[in-house]
């Protein structure tokens, strides 16, 4: 299917033992699509996506070594020829030292999780079907892919780190984010209302009304595409642009999350 209009499609890579998930806005924050399926599946609905922004939950190339290099160090006051930090990314290190806490990629793609390797693969293919890298304060294409963290992302909406995203507060409270900043998602706050004792005693929560946190995640990188394709003076991003930046849904970061 091609769509005349431009899309911001959000997507969750996993290791293949469970399917990725994606969601996609229209410039009004409407949902179009949200599904889940194989890497093919998910390309196969971006290929008729004709302009728009495509975010990836996982890092888009290996680890540079660039938290090694002098010049890096002194930039972040770190002392010069020690080690300390070297295995991480620049972006992935600008995150750690406001705790935000998140994963270290690897320098050689083979030693990477499968997860990391599955998303590696995606830039490739968005990257061979015109998509290119957003970059704040540069020229735009018809169509780019920005690299997310949703657990970030959360975070600096928030002004604090979340729950975690697996227990039922941390999903209330992401579903609030998202319905805070305009989603026409249902309000956790009613559906936590609608939690009786006798829900409690029988284990029988009704729930469905709240997204699992796959697909919470899909939708907060969706959310920041968004950003970047309506509203970019509202994104920033940390990082190095030949190692990789990672895009964040606020202008201002603090410089710790609690």
């Amino acid at each position: 299917m091609l769509f005349s209009d431009a899309l911001y499609v959000g997507i969750d890579p996993t290791a293949g033992k469970r399917p990725m998930h994606f969601a996609a806005l229209d410039r009004d924050l409407n949902l179009v699509a949200m599904d889940s399926g194989d890497a093919e599946s998910v390309l196969a609905f971006i290929a008729g996506v004709q302009s728009g922004v495509v975010a990836i939950d996982a890092p888009q190339s290996p680890n540079q070594g660039l938290m090694l290099r002098a010049e890096t160090r002194r930039r972040f006051n770190l002392r010069p020829g020690s080690r300390t930090w070297g295995q991480w990314k620049v972006c992935e290190y600008e995150l750690r030292r406001r705790n935000i806490r998140l994963y270290n990629t690897p320098a050689k793609e083979k030693d990477a999780p499968a997860w990391m390797q599955q998303g590696f693969s995606l830039y490739r293919r968005l990257k061979s079907m015109g998509f290119t890298h957003f970059v704040v304060g540069e020229a735009r294409t018809d169509r780019m892919m920005i690299e997310v963290h949703p657990h970030a992302c959360y975070a600096v909406l928030l002004g604090r780190r979340p729950f975690l995203k697996g227990t039922l507060e941390g999903r209330l409270q992401r579903q609030l984010v998202l319905y805070i900043e305009g989603f026409e998602v249902a309000n956790p706050v009613h559906v936590l209302e609608e939690i009786t004792r006798h829900h409690l005693l029988t284990g029988d929560l009704p729930l469905s009304g709240l997204y699992d946190h796959d697909q919470l995640d899909a939708l907060m990188a969706a959310y920041t595409a968004y950003l970047v394709g309506v509203k970019p003076a509202r994104v920033s991003q940390v990082g190095d642009r030949d190692e990789g930046l990672i895009t964040l849904p606020a202008v201002e970061l603090r410089g710790f999350y609690r």
